[in-house]
């Protein structure tokens, strides 16, 4: 079992910053992925960053209408995600949910989101 917390959204003007964090109640180096998804009102929840662990090392992708803006990172020793949101737009405004999965296909986890608005 896995909690998982949201902090850092806010209200913020069109190309602006944001640091969102996601503290997982476990070792999030033993959980297969941690992503971070939006959902915008009206609108599907999308999945717009995710880290992928191996033993190797680890894989992380971007949706396409964040790539370039967005980061998303970790810090092993605090068990906790990030998500860098630079050059915000309108089109941003979300409830942004963190996730982590402990094997491919296996059992997900969410956190209850935190809010992002983006306006002038």
């Amino acid at each position: 079992q896995v909690q998982l917390v949201e902090s850092g959204g806010g209200s913020v003007q069109p190309g602006g910053s944001l640091r969102l964090s996601c503290v997982a109640s476990r070792s999030i180096s033993e959980l297969y992925a941690m992503s971070w998804y939006r959902q915008a009102p009206g609108k599907q929840r999308e999945r717009v960053a995710y880290n992928l662990v191996f033993t190797s090392g680890s894989a992380t992708n971007y949706a396409d209408s964040v790539k370039g803006r967005f980061t998303i990172s970790r810090d092993n020793t605090k068990n906790t995600v990030y998500l860098q949101m630079n050059s915000l737009k309108p089109e941003d405004t979300a409830v942004y949910y963190c996730n982590a999965m402990n094997e491919p296909g296996g059992m997900e986890y969410w956190g209850k989101g935190t809010l992002v608005t983006v306006s002038s």
